[in-house]
Parts: C-alpha cells; structure tokens; sequence
C-alpha cells in the first residue's frame, strides 16, 4: 500500500494534496506493479507480476492491442510513445507513476472544470470519468491541449479544490464506457502512439 506521504512527496505539485488523494483513492492500485488489461468493456485476466521486468512485459505485450493501465494512478501505458521499447520501467515504479499520473490527471481535472467555468463538485467526477474512459465531451481527452490555470472558484472548497455546492449540469455527451470510443477512432490507440491508451472500458484494440 502506497502510504501518504509517499504520495504527497512524488505528487505533481500544482494539485492540491487533498485533491491528489482524493484521485488515488478513486482510481489508484496499492501495488505499483498493478497492471490492467481491457479489450472493450472485458477485462483480460493476466497473471499479476511479481517483479517490475514482469510487469513491464506485461505492459509492452498488450500494448496497441489493448487498453493497458499500469501502476499507482493506472496510468495509461504507451501514451505518448511511438514505439513499445520506448516504455520506461518508470511506469511501474511507484513515485515516477504518481508524478506522471498526478500531473496527467491535473490537465484532465483542468478541462473539466474550465467547461464547467468553476471548480464544482460534478467537475472532480466528471474528470475521474474521462481518467477512466479517455474520454470528455466526446473528445480524446489526454491528446487535449492543457487550458491552464483554473478558473476562479466561487465557494467553499471541497477535496482542496472546489466548492460544495453548484449544480452545473452534467454534460450531455460525457461518454459511457465504450461509446465515445467507437465515434474516435483515431484517438485510442493513437495519440502519436501506435498503442493503446484510453484505458478503463473504452478505447479500440488495434
């Protein structure tokens, strides 16, 4: 198990650590060898690592075939990456992955919330979503550009980043696991890779 501190030292520091573990608890694994494999909505079953050479194999295996998540944050493997020997073993060692997930996430976070124009308590769901899928407003979101700083908040935070209240509407077309994957084809396996990268439930096996 990944404790606190550990978390907080290797986290990407434009997060706030609240936000931060509020994002490990809802996607993060407590072994950094963790990897996931998904082909659609089905999970592949893989026989858990024990080393971090066999998780990289794992990972280099099933990348561009399938949807790889690896380590604390469940990064998306291969993002990025043009060729599988570019993988690094950084994916599978625990502070590396927290400060690249963290960071990844935060871009993530900050799209959401700019669509929303405030930091609201749908925005932190809404971006665990598109983590998990890839996906936000129909739009491969980890290709997207970064928008920056966020906007201005306008209540009390909540999760060190975002009011309580706020009842900003849901969007429309957050995608459900496996649909907006189907209207990207472009995206997934591609994103100046040749590999796999949406991640939990949703991208397109080469």
């Amino acid at each position: 198990m990944i404790d606190a501190a550990t978390i907080h030292q290797c986290a990407d520091p434009t997060l706030k650590p609240a936000l931060v573990e509020k994002f490990i608890r809802a996607v993060g694994a407590p072994d950094p060898l963790a990897v996931t494999v998904r082909t659609g909505n089905r999970v592949i079953l893989v026989t858990p690592p024990k080393t971090a050479d066999d998780a990289m194999e794992l990972v280099r295996r099933y990348v561009g075939q399938a949807m790889v998540r690896v380590g604390v944050t469940q990064y998306p493997a291969g993002l990025g990456v043009t060729d599988v020997a570019e993988l690094k073993p950084d994916l599978v060692e625990a502070c590396a992955n927290i400060r690249m997930g963290t960071a990844l996430f935060g871009k993530v976070y900050r799209i959401v919330t700019k669509w929303y124009g405030a930091p609201v308590d749908e925005a932190f769901g809404d971006a665990i979503d598109a983590w998990k899928t890839g996906y936000f407003e129909e739009k491969y979101v980890f290709d997207e550009p970064d928008p920056g700083s966020l906007p201005a908040r306008t209540g009390a935070s909540v999760a060190g980043d975002k009011p309580a209240d706020g009842d900003a509407a849901r969007p429309a077309s957050s995608p459900d696991d496996g649909t907006a994957q189907d209207k990207e084809p472009d995206n997934p396996n591609k994103a100046g890779i040749r590999i796999d990268l949406t991640g939990i439930g949703v991208g397109k096996p080469k």
